[in-house]
């Protein structure tokens, strides 16, 4: 058979990841003729050869593609034979308005790490990358992937870099950030109180600063961190008072991970995870002690590994084993990017700052997950996944999707991909809020998004929906836990009625109440509220979150009124009488007492009612106390009744006094509590797939970032012969919002159009 011509279009993340080269290395290898083409819908290939060399050639690129690269898509068209000579790559090319993926920020190789210490003009340079890794989305302005649209365009390339840059064989060729130590970018290190900073010998300085206790500003790839002695006591409580940040457990790194299993217990998955081209923070069960201020009593701890060449090198000086690595801002801002801001500010928490003279253009935290049920499970979506896109079997085109107000992320549509942003925040302030409208225009002009159809959380309130309803196009308002069910069923590729299971704290909803103990029979273009958590006043409103002892008296005075004996009830002994009077009369007379049927808040009390935590220090305290005493072998649980659709707590309360009252240990009490929550979830589901015969049941909301509730929960619904679906890829928290929000809207549209 002669020879023959494809013409052959990739779509996925297949730039900025090393594939035309790969590509080009196939097809030399399958003595393919023609050419590769990076363009702004993905990757274009025009190749000619025998039929069986190009059927090897496309078993070749699914099979041996570059690990950070992932193919949505291969299409192969026949053309007419042009008769190429040889097979080369072409300059990149703008053919339309699609778009291709944005390669996430990737951690250094080991090859890159093996340069460091051999290749002569990179010899401990602490920006070494390749085209299998270095920073990608945080450099990016615009596509296609070219280095003068990154903030490496200021870097001229020296003759040796040029020249790698320029070889196909080389594994620099196309690499946007490449440099070496005469082209490149480099640290200064500023000391608070000396004027002349220093360019010089700066890993062996900073290693100094770190053992002797200092604290340190170090530009990352997406913004900069705090980082100190992780064993010195002195060292992080000095961070946690000048960063106002009393009692949110610290992310760590270690050198390694077998130090790492020094510090915490490790399994196969988690260190698979730790280890992945992302590398993500991973939260880890604790097994020798950090200083006391790192996890603040928690049993479970966040670890990430070296991802940038200088951690490396800083790991080969510095004699502690373990640092603190957290977000370097101020209390709930964004993290800093900006080096003048840095300076400026910074220097209010860090004795010393590391910068770097190369910009960060898209702000990105790292990402954070856990390991349950032996599936990688995404709390913080940011670093080394965003902006990678969510696939829907919907057209998202045109569709802006806003987000929540805590942990936001927002979502544009493009084809039939939900294109996440980054972890964005809290818009609580303004800040924050600027970062959300500064990162809707950058990811609007870099995938050349045009809104048609926004849609937003149905809270009036909410700076997202705001932000959304400015916009000027049809607002679709979308219901927080309805979104919860539909970001989940997105994910997992669902489109049919759900049993939907929504458990979080705060969740507005139809009537007017605060929503979050919900059992939902949902689809994609409706839902209805089949069962929920029994209301209680939540006295002082959004001030219950700071003070969880206000919804344990909320709960107690609901089902117990008069008998609840305040003055006997140990986890009041610290509350101000005058105070707790006022609450009293505040809910007797249903002054700022909103209602509420949310998970969270149930946690909260019954986390109060133990006194384990009665006043909070940052969000979602009390629930992470609650699980993390929790004893292990526990089997049993307290009552709850079903009273028409309502789930009430009346019994359990009455029960959990009586434990308290006994002295029963506060584990065995979270043990129990958290068990009647399973029985709930198993008692409803039941009665659910009774009604409606429905056996799919899909669990969503922070609260099922608990790992014992949703590890349980799959189990045991599961053994009762329901097919289960949770999240991994998107955090199930309000992280995810958005993606419920796209899917919704997206299926809106398509009803529309019927």
């Amino acid at each position: 058979m002669g020879l023959i011509s494809w013409d052959i279009r990739i779509q996925g993340l297949v730039q900025g990841v090393g594939f035309r080269p790969f590509i080009y290395r196939i097809a030399l290898a399958n003595d393919i003729r023609g050419w590769v083409e990076n363009n702004n819908e993905g990757v274009r290939i025009m190749a000619e050869a025998r039929h069986e060399n190009l059927t090897q050639f496309i078993a070749d690129i699914r099979q041996l593609a570059p690990p950070a690269s992932l193919i949505n898509s291969i299409e192969v068209s026949e053309k007419a034979f042009d008769g190429y000579p040889d097979f080369n790559i072409r300059k990149s090319s703008s053919v339309s308005d699609a778009v291709t993926e944005v390669s996430p920020d990737i951690a250094v190789c080991s090859d890159c790490l093996s340069d460091m210490r051999t290749q002569a003009h990179r010899i401990a340079y602490p920006f070494i990358n390749c085209t299998n890794c270095g920073p990608r989305f945080s450099i990016i302005k615009a596509l296609p992937y070219d280095r003068h649209l990154t903030t490496m365009e200021p870097f001229v390339m020296c003759e040796t870099c040029k020249q790698e840059y320029t070889n196909i064989l080389d594994r620099r060729f196309h690499a946007q950030p490449v440099a070496c130590l005469h082209c490149g970018p480099h640290y200064t290190m500023f000391r608070k109180g000396l004027d002349a900073p220093m360019n010089n010998h700066i890993v062996e300085q900073l290693s100094q600063y770190i053992d002797q206790g200092l604290i340190v500003a170090l530009k990352g790839i997406g913004g900069y961190h705090f980082v100190c002695d992780a064993l010195n006591e002195d060292a992080v409580a000095l961070l946690r008072e000048r960063k106002n940040r009393e009692g949110k457990p610290m992310a760590v790194m270690t050198g390694s991970l077998e130090k790492a299993r020094d510090y915490f217990q490790v399994s196969e998955q988690e260190a698979g995870l730790l280890l992945s081209w992302r590398r993500p923070i991973v939260l880890l069960n604790n097994r020798n002690p950090l200083a006391a201020s790192v996890s603040k009593g928690l049993n479970s701890t966040g670890l990430v590994l070296p991802y940038m060449p200088i951690h490396f090198q800083l790991f080969e000086l510095v004699k502690t084993e373990v640092i603190v690595l957290t977000s370097g801002n101020l209390s709930d801002e964004p993290v800093t990017i900006s080096d003048a801001l840095a300076l400026e500010k910074l220097f209010e928490v860090a004795d010393v700052v590391v910068s770097y003279n190369r910009e960060i253009h898209n702000r990105t935290d790292d990402s954070v997950a856990m390991v349950i049920n032996g599936k990688d499970r995404l709390i913080r979506r940011s670093r080394g996944w965003a902006p990678s896109p969510v696939n829907l079997q919907l057209n998202t085109e045109g569709i802006f999707a806003a987000g929540a107000e805590l942990v936001n992320t927002f979502a544009i549509g493009k084809g039939s991909q939900a294109i996440l942003s980054q972890h964005i925040g809290d818009l609580k302030n303004a800040e924050t809020l600027a970062f959300y409208e500064e990162s809707y225009q950058r990811f609007t002009a870099l995938f050349r998004f045009q809104p048609g159809l926004v849609a937003c959380d149905l809270h009036p309130d909410y700076l997202s929906s705001q932000f959304a309803r400015s916009l000027g196009v049809e607002t679709l308002e979308i219901q927080h836990h309805h979104a919860h069910i539909a970001s989940c069923m997105a994910e997992n590729g669902l489109d049919e009625q759900v049993i939907g299971i929504a458990f979080d704290g705060t969740g507005y909803g139809p009537d007017g109440t605060i929503w979050g103990g919900e059992f939902l029979t949902a689809d994609l273009s409706s839902f209805q509220r089949s069962c929920y958590f029994d209301p209680v006043p939540l006295p002082g409103g959004d001030l219950v979150t700071a003070y969880p002892w206000r919804t344990a008296v909320s709960y107690l005075h609901k089902y117990m009124g008069p008998q609840a004996n305040w003055n006997t009830l140990p986890f009041l002994s610290g509350i101000d009488p005058e105070e707790l009077d006022l609450v009293l009369q505040a809910l007797d007379r249903n002054l700022n007492c909103p209602l509420s049927s949310g998970a969270g808040r149930l946690f909260d009390a019954v986390a109060a009612l133990t006194g384990l935590c009665t006043q909070t220090k940052f969000h979602a305290e009390a629930p992470m106390m609650l699980e993390s005493i929790m004893a292990k072998g526990i089997k049993g649980k307290y009552l709850v009744e079903v009273i028409e659709n309502r789930i009430v707590f009346r019994k359990m309360f009455y029960q959990l006094i009586k434990d308290i009252h006994a002295n029963v240990d506060q584990a065995v009490i979270s043990a129990k509590f958290h068990n009647t929550i399973v029985s709930i979830v198993l008692t409803i589901a039941r009665k659910m797939n009774t009604e409606s015969g429905c056996k799919k049941v899909v669990l969503s909301g922070g609260s099922f970032q608990n790992k014992y509730l949703l590890s349980v929960c799959e189990q045991l619904l599961s053994e009762q012969g329901f097919e289960v679906f949770s999240q991994s890829a998107v955090p199930s928290n309000d992280g995810g919002i958005a993606l419920g929000q796209m899917a919704i809207a997206a299926k809106y549209l398509e009803n529309k159009s019927i």
